[in-house]
């Protein structure tokens, strides 16, 4: 299996107001595909000729995938909107809130703006598998949302008056989406209350890194904020790291806290500037064939790190996080992270429709398969509903967060216990 740069998203399901598009690899259709040539059920059947070339699970979900063929081309679609309503409803037995289908609409909303910027709410939401609920992975920094109060783990249960009981995940990003200055009220469930929040939707400013050096007692520390795998947040992220390696920081804490995820090959970038040899992670695709990225004496620093984690710390921060952690490269504090361990390529189909299709799992370095389980911190500093509320962007890595708190201690100690090994080794020498 060959893992393609730009051929692979790690995120969550939807980002409202913009997502991760990547072209597909070369796919073979068969001949009968000609067929049906400029007719709806050319979209039926190249979505099933996708899924049957691509999807993880051979056995389909235990789905007779060629009957399922038959039986939606023996329909007649008197129009492309028929079509989609088949295809969705044909992706059902897989049972994948990650594999789905996007209408034109949809596709073209959701693909990158390659200015950084979105128009939106600014949350990424996913579906569970079982109960079909709509569940906020993490509200984007600085967003109309996060703005609001709109927290990892809600559950969205109205849009406006619509319920999202019985709607797919698109429909719900439909009904969220609208005009710059348009309203929306997203109705949740929050443990055992319903909250409802009333949001102006605006255009957003995507910055995936931020950066800053605190000095200490022990010496100066890097803080860097990741908010988001984008296509440049390797390129920022090298050069918050050499800003702070300039001003001589003798230690890093990376902040992956409420990071939804994107691209794999931006993770592994980053990963690389951290560690200098190892395996940054596997995948393996239907047919078993494992692939591994790794690092190559690359890295920028060797100065002790620590990273934060948590619920909101999804896909593609999971496989830096479990990279680095696995590695012994960095200790991870905070909380357990969301469990997406998933890989998924998005095909532009011919219509202007896309298809976003589960293609692989992931492994961290030592194996673990961390889907629907998530990464356990090294240092386990969990925050109450009520702490979480109060989390502002003023309190957000400062002394009144818990879990920046404990993950300076931690660092502080080790770079003292860095100093004191090198004092050793010179007075031995």
């Amino acid at each position: 299996m060959v893992i393609s740069k730009r051929g692979l998203v790690l995120g969550a399901t939807a980002l409202v107001g913009a997502s991760v598009v990547l072209t597909g690899a070369g796919l073979h259709f068969s001949k009968s595909w000609a067929l049906f040539k400029e007719s709806p059920k050319e979209i039926v059947d190249e979505v099933w000729q996708v899924i049957n070339h691509d999807y993880v699970d051979g056995t389909f979900n235990g789905t007779d995938w060629r009957a399922v063929r038959n039986k939606y081309l023996k329909r007649n679609y008197s129009s492309n909107k028929e079509a989609y309503e088949a295809v969705r409803e044909m992706l059902e037995p897989l049972e994948d809130p990650y594999t789905r289908f996007l209408d034109p609409e949809q596709f073209k909303s959701m693909q990158i703006d390659t200015s950084g910027e979105l128009t939106g709410v600014g949350i990424q939401i996913t579906q569970d598998e079982k109960s079909k609920e709509i569940t906020v992975i993490s509200p984007i920094e600085g967003s109309p949302a996060s703005q609001v109060g709109i927290l990892p783990k809600d559950v969205i249960t109205k849009v406006d008056t619509t319920s999202t009981e019985g709607l797919d995940i698109n429909e719900v990003v439909g009904l969220i989406r609208g005009p710059v200055d348009s309203e929306v009220m997203l109705t949740v469930k929050r443990g055992d209350e319903q909250l409802s929040f009333t949001i102006k939707r605006q255009r957003i400013e995507l910055h995936a890194v931020e950066s800053e050096y605190r000095p200490s007692a022990s010496g100066g520390i890097g803080y860097i904020r990741l908010t988001q795998f984008s296509s440049n947040a390797a390129a920022d992220m090298r050069i918050a790291i050499n800003k702070l390696k300039k001003k001589d920081a003798a230690g890093y804490i990376l902040d992956l806290r409420l990071n939804p995820g994107g691209l794999l090959y931006s993770s592994a970038e980053i990963a690389r500037m951290w560690m200098d040899k190892g395996t940054i992670v596997s995948t393996v695709n239907r047919r078993g064939e494992v692939d591994r990225l790794t690092a190559g004496r690359g890295k920028l620093t060797d100065k002790p790190m620590v990273i934060l984690v948590d619920g909101g710390s999804a896909s593609a921060s999971e496989i830096l996080a479990g990279a680095l952690q696995d590695n012994n490269r960095a200790v991870l504090v905070g909380d357990k992270t969301f469990g997406k361990g998933l890989v998924q390529s998005v095909h532009p189909l011919e219509d202007g429709s896309g298809l976003a299709v589960t293609i692989a799992k992931y492994l961290t370095p030592s194996g673990r398969d961390i889907n629907k389980k998530g990464i356990e911190p090294d240092y386990t500093v969990k925050l109450s509903e009520e702490q979480l509320e109060e989390r502002t962007r003023e309190k957000f890595a400062t002394s009144a967060d818990p879990q920046y708190v404990k993950a300076l201690d931690i660092l502080l100690e080790k770079i003292v216990a860095k100093d004191s090994t090198q004092l050793q080794s010179a007075a031995t020498d």
